[in-house]
């Protein structure tokens, strides 16, 4: 046996922006890594970063004990969970790690433990510019034991794991960073927008705020996005973050909780959506404010 089929094996289903860092990473921390992605494009580029390609989400679990998955949809949640269980598989551990309903993750959770697999929710706080760098943190949720035995595979791409508790606690802790990180990502560019109307470089005022008490770490990943008026290098699809916004406002309404501020920032990132922001990062509702407030950048700003 080679010494790459030595290590200890872990799969990834979805390797796009999280889930391609996840794998990046995990090969980093000396985990042989095996797997899948529907796009072609994903496959070969993760593959020259060292991840052995499966032809299937079923091949990636028949591969691994431990499996995790990070998927755009729930369509595609459900596509793999079935997937797996039809597979007639040992016992394995697959841990979700996107942003979905909680009776999304249910749903997929007994689908799974039907065919003797044990389902963790474990959402990931963190942009994918953090992703690449290990600065994530895991909010694991579900069976204890299964917890524990997943713990040195998240540390290979993160830098903390928190145990919230029963199945659904993870994903409400992060429905609850989520709100923060849509609040914050609206009010740095509201703040960098009212800087640069009033005359000021963009570059200083994003110096000056992250070495001041405004600052935030929201402010420090999005706001040299803003100043640069670039907004390719994402980190978070506008497209993708309507998701979670649709699944952070739906949360907040069923348990009767109002949210002035988080409903406050909905037109601004919709409307970055309709301006042809949909594949940007979410770091454009900078323009989006820009164009309200008549802002004209000076050359070489």
């Amino acid at each position: 046996m080679s010494a790459a089929k030595t290590k200890k094996t872990v799969g990834v289903i979805g390797l796009g922006i999280m889930g391609g860092s996840f794998s990046r990473n995990l090969i980093r921390s000396g985990w042989r890594v095996v797997g899948f992605d529907i796009s072609a494009a994903k496959r070969k580029e993760l593959a020259r970063a060292g991840v052995e390609i499966a032809s299937s989400a079923r091949a990636v679990a028949a591969a691994a004990p431990i499996v995790i998955t990070s998927l755009p949809k729930p369509e595609a949640l459900m596509a793999v969970a079935k997937e797996i269980a039809a597979a007639g598989l040992p016992p394995r551990i697959v841990a979700e790690c996107s942003t979905f309903t909680i009776e999304d993750k249910e749903k997929a959770k007994r689908i799974l433990g039907k065919a003797g697999h044990t389902m963790l929710d474990c959402p990931v706080s963190g942009t994918g510019s953090q992703a690449r760098t290990g600065d994530l943190v895991i909010y694991a949720s579900g069976d204890r034991k299964a917890i524990g035995k997943i713990k040195p595979v998240f540390a290979g791409f993160s830098r903390k794991t928190y145990d919230t508790g029963e199945f659904g606690d993870g994903s409400r802790m992060k429905y609850v960073a989520n709100l923060l990180v849509a609040i914050n990502n609206v009010a740095s560019a509201e703040a960098m927008v009212m800087g640069m109307k009033a005359g000021l470089d963009p570059k200083i005022i994003f110096e000056m705020i992250s070495n001041g008490a405004g600052n935030s770490r929201v402010f420090e990943l999005r706001a040299p996005m803003m100043v640069k008026n670039d907004y390719a290098d994402v980190t978070m699809k506008c497209s993708v973050w309507q998701k979670d916004m649709d699944v952070i406002g739906a949360f907040a309404k069923k348990i009767k909780v109002p949210t002035p501020l988080f409903s406050a920032t909905l037109p601004v990132y919709a409307a970055a959506l309709r301006q042809g922001h949909a594949e940007d990062d979410t770091a454009a509702v900078c323009a989006v404010l820009e164009g309200k407030a008549k802002v004209k950048r000076r050359r070489g700003r």
